[in-house]
């Protein structure tokens, strides 16, 4: 057998988020659906072409060649790319970077003038998050964009560094609220967002767009009846009966205290699957949850499948996934390996064979 890991990504459950968010938000913001790290693990070409069939606003990247790859493979709808200084890139591929300085603005502006064009920009202002953005009285900075020839403000953007926490959040929210208004008197009025998945619980928050990431994946704590999109799974590669005392893996940090019937999968951290997660994850087998024992490996995985007797070699285990009445998500994964679910997903997803069920005609 060689080397094992699925992910099984369910393109419906996809357009199903999107339309929970939709309804969720009841409201005239746009949608840009953040795709960066190659759709959190799930492939942006594919979920980039499901967006643009449910009609999506724009698409987020993180960097150039992400939008580059997406108009590569034929996409079309208009990419945001958030964190590169990238010149040639927006001209060539028609993509929308935001500005996050003045000197950034100035060099795009003038490049944009000796090719006789005009590109629309965001700026990005920092209001808490201490990354990137404009933060030195940025009213007056983007005034000064505002007038430099060739480049059209079509939005400003901050981040929420700490949506889970209420106080902090509406302190950013009204800095950025306080620019807003204080761009409006200017005559700058363009598409005003802050908002990410976890951001959208503050209705002060969702101004003229949102930014959903994880949310679109299936995870949210704001949104009742997401689906997750991802499915994980591998197989059995060996299965061994061993006498009570018997040491497992590294360090002997398991030794069984019974006759017990061990798993060995072939997944392990360079498949993404954290060490962390030793002796204290499950995965899913014959729709029974079995624990992941002793270390996990570079390559391999050990799990007891003790009161799983019926196990065979080749069987299905899921890592991320639903079985009978058993289930495991990204959330449970993250918990275990005292980590976020954007880490689970984008290093399993990036790291498995993937598999899209519910493929529509379009694409």
């Amino acid at each position: 057998m060689s080397r094992f890991l699925q992910a099984e990504i369910d393109l419906k459950a996809l357009s199903h988020n999107l339309s929970k968010i939709k309804f969720f938000l009841k409201s005239a913001c746009k949608i840009i659906a953040v795709i960066k790290a190659d759709a959190y693990g799930h492939g942006a070409v594919q979920v980039a072409r499901t967006l643009e069939t449910d009609k999506i606003d724009y698409l987020g990247v993180a960097f150039s060649e992400e939008a580059v790859q997406l108009r590569k493979a034929g996409i079309k709808s208009r990419i945001l790319v958030f964190f590169d200084r990238d010149v040639e890139g927006v001209f060539k591929y028609g993509i929308t970077p935001v500005i996050f300085d003045f000197k950034q603005a100035e060099i795009l502006s003038t490049e944009a003038c000796k090719r006789k064009v005009t590109v629309p920009v965001h700026i990005k202002v920092e209001t808490g998050m201490g990354r990137l953005g404009i933060y030195d009285n940025p009213c007056r900075i983007i005034r000064k964009i505002a007038i430099l020839p060739g480049l059209k403000i079509e939005g400003i953007m901050s981040h929420l560094s700490q949506a889970e926490e209420p106080d902090w959040s509406r302190q950013q929210i009204k800095k950025f609220s306080r620019l807003k208004s204080c761009l409006n008197k200017s005559g700058i009025n363009c598409l005003f967002h802050i908002s990410n998945s976890a951001g959208v619980v503050y209705p002060e928050a969702l101004f003229d767009a949102v930014r959903p990431g994880l949310m679109l994946y299936g995870y949210s704590l704001n949104i009742s009846d997401l689906r997750p999109c991802m499915t994980v799974k591998t197989k059995i590669m060996e299965i061994r009966k061993l006498p009570k005392g018997t040491p497992i893996s590294y360090g002997k940090t398991f030794i069984t205290k019974r006759k017990s019937l061990i798993g060995v999968i072939p997944v392990g951290y360079a498949d993404g699957y954290f060490r962390k997660l030793s002796n204290r994850a499950y995965v899913i087998v014959r729709g029974k949850k079995a624990p992941v024992v002793g270390t996990v490996c570079m390559d391999l995985t050990m799990v007891d499948l003790t009161e799983i007797p019926e196990a065979k070699i080749n069987d299905d285990v899921i890592i991320i996934g639903a079985a009978g009445k058993e289930r495991i998500t990204a959330m449970d994964i993250a918990e275990w390996a005292e980590t976020i679910p954007y880490e689970v997903l984008t290093s399993l997803g990036s790291r498995a064979r993937r598999k899209y069920t519910g493929l529509k005609e379009e694409l």
